[in-house]
């Protein structure tokens, strides 16, 4: 398969997005003239509140109104001026009182986002190292991406693996001066803790060991003056720990702070912090509403707020106890999650709370895997025990309606994030359609196959009778690969879908940049199998292709089309599969948004190309149709290199030339890390070599018939096709005989020669093909994963090689 391109991240996320508002549960917008915090008013209808992070209420208390609104009359709205320069007036007394509350040197900085920009590259030294925990908030990703143009090294743990932590470690303590992880105290998804102490055991067996800790969503509700989770772990602030909080969300006001007890440290944020210096500073009314704020959190009432708190907290647990609903991390923060899976269950679910009479947030990519939507739900002390309740009770009766609605089972929700089912369902059969699996191709009718999926790539019946061949019992395990073949029938036994998937193992980094591929490259060299996964794809990393038939005219369509998604979820967890992939879509496809909806990501493939030879019968009339430019092309760098080359059509090369085929194409292999996969097994060109399908288009010099310069590798498919499958060149010799130029002519050539109506040239280099006269197709690939972190991971890894 050719190298599925590194998709942009900002695409995807406004595709998510997109479908996400376009269902009416994202990019909504507040009624009303005024707000309790209890309820909220949401196209015309009052819900109950339950998606603030204001979960002590205070952004309601007359005490923090009362003083903005004399800020605003005293010192107008804003203070426009630097804070680097002159604070206004009332900047040195909430310093001293959030100084006081943290009993620490502390920063105020104007949002934790901008906070973050300007201390993490002030903190982190050019000799230091980052690891960060991969659901850490994005606004600390984005900060610390930004210490990659001072060639920092930038690693990524799974969620809260300790172990993975002290890896990385001792990888770096020889040779780095500190190592900063970076991570949250509360994680604003599914509301559960960074294991603070535990870290604080590791940083004490590793002095290197720096801790950089988001806590906005511990702030208030927890803690000595409301101080937050960490700060409660730790009791006091050791001098390697970093800690920002909020005085936004549960603190009532605007802004956050920096909290640092290292004296050396504090003095060099301090004075110069990037957007710390250059960003506007908080409003008056911001700063006076913080002013009161710290006042209660200073008071013995800030402990009284938490204890309201915590009774409404513990009565939506026991609540949600009594429920088979899929909680996803039981803890006692004002945070909880009831997962859903897909994204149309998500969206189904909210809509239906909200017809109800309830506001909750929809948890979805990037914030979590899109396999991984839910629900997220936040207490406040606005919240009521009656509507807590109803919001539970609405909750139950929903909950399954959505699922039934939408495809899919609680089940099925459970496996998506790795948890044990509550109640264990009966598998259903699809109703009126008919499911067949074969593990051989052997095992389908030829004809029947052939007439659905023939005619195309490598994968017309005998096509996968030689794939099936070369990629089972093979020594190394990237070279076996697990084929199943799927008709989905109406109850009159006539096929609606037909397709292949395989089980193979992939190198995790084929869908990254190359720079990257090189850098991960380096590791392989002493652990051939590091960043690689097995992958459950349509198709296989040989073939490109459409390999879907789907009759998108059947009155089933769309039933066979969802049946054959929750064949590919259960084949995926039978087998183990950490992604799923759907390959070689048009970019526009009926199928895009059941897919997005089911929880895959789409990403854009390189551009595949085919010639059509309908009617054409030599290579003088193939030229003549093609542009006045292209037949120039033609002349100035293919022609010329006539003189100094020939080509042959070999069937079945000599064991020295299939040594050179091997040697060739292995060149190709290696240096295009933008098609980074395994190597083919050798047994591949051997029975190629043995096989009446495969023949080989070979370039030599005129006049040193053994020496070759590329090799083509070709499949003849029923004659109704003709495939150039991949490519061996000699790098040597490749600008001075114009080599891959030349076998793609050479290609089309022989092609007339066998009267073949077509070509399927793949996907790499459409460039050069367009100038041959190739038609270029956009081609898209959807993706699901068991989670975010691999593809995160390749991300924090772009730019550092």
């Amino acid at each position: 398969m050719a190298k599925i391109k590194h998709h942009n991240f900002l695409n995807t996320v406004h595709e998510v997005f997109s479908d996400a508002k376009e269902a009416g549960v994202l990019h909504l917008y507040a009624g009303g003239t005024s707000f309790s915090g209890r309820t909220i008013k949401v196209n015309g209808k009052e819900l109950y509140h339950f998606g603030t992070t204001g979960y002590l209420g205070l952004e309601q208390d007359l005490r923090l109104k009362r003083a903005a609104m004399q800020a605003i009359e005293h010192y107008g709205t804003q203070f426009p001026l630097s804070k680097s320069y002159i604070s206004n007036p009332l900047y040195g007394e909430l310093e001293q009182l959030v100084t006081r509350m943290y009993n620490a040197p502390i920063i105020i900085t104007k949002n934790s986002t901008l906070g973050h920009l300007g201390v993490i590259p002030s903190a982190v030294d050019d000799q230091d190292v980052i690891v960060l925990d991969h659901q850490v908030h994005w606004s600390v990703q984005n900060a610390a991406k930004m210490l990659k143009t001072r060639s920092v090294p930038i690693e990524m743990i799974r969620h809260n693996n300790l172990g993975m932590l002290e890896e990385k470690i001792k990888k770096y303590r020889d040779s780095k001066r500190h190592i900063w992880y970076m991570a949250d105290g509360i994680y604003s998804m599914y509301g559960d803790y960074a294991p603070v102490n535990d870290l604080m055991v590791l940083a004490s067996k590793y002095p290197q060991l720096r801790l950089y800790f988001d806590d906005v969503h511990g702030m208030s509700w927890v803690g000595k003056n409301g101080t937050g989770y960490v700060l409660d772990q730790l009791g006091k602030l050791p001098e390697n720990v970093l800690l920002f909080g909020t005085l936004s969300k549960t603190f009532g006001a605007s802004g956050a702070v920096l909290a640092c007890s290292n004296p050396e440290m504090y003095d060099k944020i301090k004075t110069f912090g990037g957007p710390l210096t250059f960003s506007a500073q908080l409003e008056p009314a911001s700063v006076a509403a913080a002013i009161a704020s710290a006042k209660i959190h200073l008071s013995p009432e800030i402990y009284q707020f938490q204890e309201d708190l915590r009774q409404r907290i513990d009565y939506f647990n026991n609540c949600l106890m009594e429920t088979d609903l899929p909680l996803i991390d039981h803890n006692e923060s004002p945070v909880f999650y009831i997962g859903t899976g897909m994204p149309k269950t998500g969206y189904n679910f909210v809509n239906r709370l909200m017809q109800e009479g309830f506001y909750v947030n929809l948890g979805i990519f990037p914030a979590v895997p899109v396999k991984n939507t839910g629900v997220r739900i936040t207490i406040s002390r606005h919240n009521q025990p009656e509507e807590i309740k109803g919001l539970v009770e609405a909750m139950t009766h929903h909950f399954p309606k959505a699922l039934e609605e939408t495809h899919t089972s609680a089940e099925r929700v459970f496996h998506a994030f790795k948890l044990n089912p509550k109640v264990r369902e009966e598998p259903k059969k699809p109703k009126n359609m008919i499911v067949e699996v074969k593990e051989s191709i052997n095992q389908m009718d030829k004809a029947t196959w052939n007439r659905y999926l023939g005619g195309q790539g490598v994968y017309d019946w005998e096509g996968l009778k030689f794939l099936e061949t070369v990629f089972q019992g093979n020594e190394k395990k990237e070279h076996n690969w697990l084929f199943r073949y799927v008709i989905i029938k109406d109850d009159f036994g006539v096929p609606v879908l037909v397709t292949f998937m395989t089980l193979s193992l992939w190198k995790d980094d084929m869908l990254a940049d190359a720079q990257v591929s090189k850098g991960v490259e380096e590791e392989r060299k002493s652990n051939p199998y590091h960043l690689s996964s097995t992958v459950l794809s349509i198709g296989c990393l040989f073939t490109e292709g459409d390999h879907l038939y789907w009759d998108a005219s059947h009155d089933r369509a769309d039933q066979a089309l969802f049946v054959f998604l929750e064949l590919m979820e259960k084949k995926e967890l039978e087998f183990g599969a950490k992604m799923t992939v759907l390959r070689d879509f048009p970019e526009k496809t009926d199928w895009n948004k059941p897919l997005y909806g089911s929880g895959f990501l789409r990403v854009r493939m390189p551009r595949s190309s085919t010639v059509d030879l309908q009617g054409i019968h030599t290579m003088e009339a193939y030229m003549a149709q093609l542009s006045a430019r292209n037949r120039r092309h033609f002349r100035k760098d293919i022609q010329a290199y006539f003189k100094t080359s020939q080509v042959k059509v070999i069937s079945k090369g000599t064991p020295i030339q299939l040594l050179q085929f091997k040697s060739l194409f292995g060149e190709v292999q290696s240096r295009n890390l933008g098609l980074n996969t395994f190597p083919f097994p050798d047994v591949l060109f051997e029975q190629m070599n043995e096989s009446i399908l495969w023949e080989f288009i070979v370039l030599t010099p005129i006049g040193e018939s053994e020496r070759i310069l590329g090799v083509m590798f070709c499949y003849n498919n029923s004659g109704q096709v003709y495939v150039p499958a991949f490519v061996g060149m000699d790098y040597g010799f490749l600008d001075k005989y114009g080599t891959y130029r030349q076998l793609l002519y050479r290609t089309i050539e022989r092609a007339l020669e066998l009267g073949a109506p077509k070509i399927d040239f793949g996907m790499t280099a459409a460039f050069e093909k367009r100038k041959l006269g190739a038609r270029v197709h956009e081609k898209y690939a959807y993706l699901q994963t068991r989670d975010n972190f691999i593809l995160e991971l390749l991300g924090v890894m772009e730019g550092q090689h």
